[in-house]
């Protein structure tokens, strides 16, 4: 049980030795002077700090101390405060007994006597050279390393725990401009790691990564391929509070390198190669669908054939076996002409950036869109997740439905040619909608338009071939629903959805 201590006296009890002795004891260098700045007394720190004795000072004036460069103007502010009785504080550069400069971090302040006139000036300074020194260092590590950031041909963020953007460098904030975006980090971590708010709280490891790409899509201009490493470091608070706590909280460190160059070159090769792919897929494909619509409308007389076998077996048998041989071997042939149907080219399901497979179609298409004379208003989402899918399967939907946009418009006097193209994210889905400002499907079309073998060329609505069909049963492979409706601009809204999480059939 601890000793009650005994209360301390009031301080008018306090003899003046203990003051004398607590101010002559104090670390901090104290001198008294008259109104003119005379030293009138001096503490032991005074002289550690100045190299004067007590005896040597006092009866000096304070400007011995001056080195004579503190700026005139720091002296006017002094007096000026003093002479209206308000204390001052500042910086002074001075000299010692031995000649050696220090910077003076001083405090001055009126005594004042009962009449209201000074009679004493109080001042307290300390040696704070060595401080100075280590700020500087501070502020010149610190201007090199952000000089050196500014100068990096890529860009830096570290984000704190809040995922708040605490440094960034030049060409961090580039794109902010470029890309459109008010935080470029948000948006590429809200791409590579969907979860990384959560895990930066709760399992930092998490959003430690190494070279991730990804690409940003803009209304305007060519896309831009960011190469993104995230590192995680140890950030200190610098609240009053955490002084006693040595642990630090995660904050990430992102280097963001622009690789759109390189992948643009790679992208050229692969534009061409993949050019003569779809080529050589719709040649394929056109062969498939005209043999399956040949064989399938030989079904028709066949089973007209088959009838007429049935009813001719009673009168006249004979006759009937013949148009039974013969109708057999119908179908032996049609049978050997389905095996040699163009099977479709079996891929396998990668992640697919849907983004990526539109710019594939509309370079594709080009030639067709500037031949048609159509403008094309192409408004891709800054960044899409990725979905399993058959890229090459994607690619054939796509450019089936532009395909059909541009012959919608390429009507001889058709004025008005705009193709609009939008990906866009909603909940768990991506929504991909090309617009034509064509003369669009009537209502009653619109599910026929499904249908093999339907079409509106010509006003016929019939052709050889499989209209979209073909599209409906790919964005059925792939966990997805296609639509037909109006488009804004008067023509039609070919409308397909994919969900983020789908699998491929």
């Amino acid at each position: 049980m601890p000793v009650a201590q005994p209360a301390p006296p009031p301080a008018s009890q306090l003899p003046p030795e203990a003051y004398r002795q607590a101010v002559d004891q104090a670390d901090l260098a104290i001198s008294i002077t008259d109104p003119q700045a005379n030293i009138l007394f001096a503490n032991e720190a005074f002289t550690r700090v100045t190299g004067y004795g007590c005896d040597e000072i006092v009866g000096c004036n304070e400007s011995v101390l001056s080195n004579h460069t503190t700026p005139p103007e720091t002296y006017r502010a002094l007096w000026s405060n003093l002479a209206a009785q308000r204390p001052w504080s500042g910086r002074l550069l001075n000299r010692r007994k031995d000649g050696s400069l220090y910077l003076a971090e001083l405090s001055i302040s009126p005594v004042v006597d009962e009449r209201g006139r000074t009679t004493h000036f109080l001042g307290m300074h300390r040696d704070i050279t060595e401080l100075h020194r280590l700020e500087r260092v501070v502020r010149n590590q610190k201007e090199l390393i952000e000089s050196v950031i500014d100068a990096a041909p890529m860009a830096f963020a570290l984000l704190d725990p809040n995922g708040r953007i605490v440094l960034d460098n030049q060409e961090y904030k580039k794109l902010v401009t470029d890309l459109r975006v008010s935080e470029p980090a948000h948006a590429l971590l809200d791409g590579l790691l969907p979860e990384w708010r959560d895990a930066l709280a709760t399992q930092p490891e998490r959003c430690a990564f190494a070279s991730r790409e990804t690409r940003f899509d803009r209304p305007a201009g060519r896309p831009r391929w960011l190469s993104v490493t995230s590192s995680v470091i140890a950030m200190h608070s610098d609240c009053a509070d955490s002084y006693f706590c040595a642990a630090g909280q995660p904050g990430l460190l992102l280097v963001i390198s622009d690789v759109s160059n390189l992948r643009e070159e790679q992208e050229r090769a692969r534009a061409a190669v993949l050019q003569a792919v779809l080529a050589e897929e719709e040649r394929t494909a056109a062969i498939r669908e005209g043999l399956s619509a040949a064989l399938f409308r030989l079904e028709e007389p066949m089973n007209v054939m088959a009838s007429a076998i049935a009813v001719l077996q009673r009168r006249d048998p004979g006759s009937a076996r013949m148009l039974q041989d013969a109708l057999s071997a119908s179908r032996e042939h049609m049978e050997t002409l389905r095996q040699v149907i163009p099977q479709s080219p079996q891929e396998i399901v990668v992640r697919v950036n849907i983004n990526e497979i539109l710019r594939d179609v509309l370079e594709v298409s080009t030639p067709r869109l500037l031949a048609a004379g159509i403008v094309v208003d192409w408004r891709p989402a800054a960044t899409l997740p990725p979905v399993l899918g058959r890229p090459l399967q994607l690619r054939m939907l796509f450019k089936a439905l532009v395909d059909n946009a541009i012959e919608a418009m390429n009507v001889k006097g058709w004025k008005r040619r705009e193709l609009t193209l939008v990906s866009a994210v909603d909940a768990d889905c991506i929504i991909v909608s090309v617009l034509d400002t064509g003369p669009g499907i009537p209502p009653e079309w619109r599910l026929k338009a499904f249908e093999p073998f339907f079409t509106a060329k010509n006003g016929s609505g019939r052709h050889i071939g499989t209209g979209l069909s073909r599209a409906q049963q790919v964005v059925a492979d792939h966990g997805g629903i296609i639509d037909l409706d109006d488009s804004p601009g008067g023509g039609c809204a070919a409308i397909v959805e994919f969900r983020v999480d789908g699998d491929p059939i």
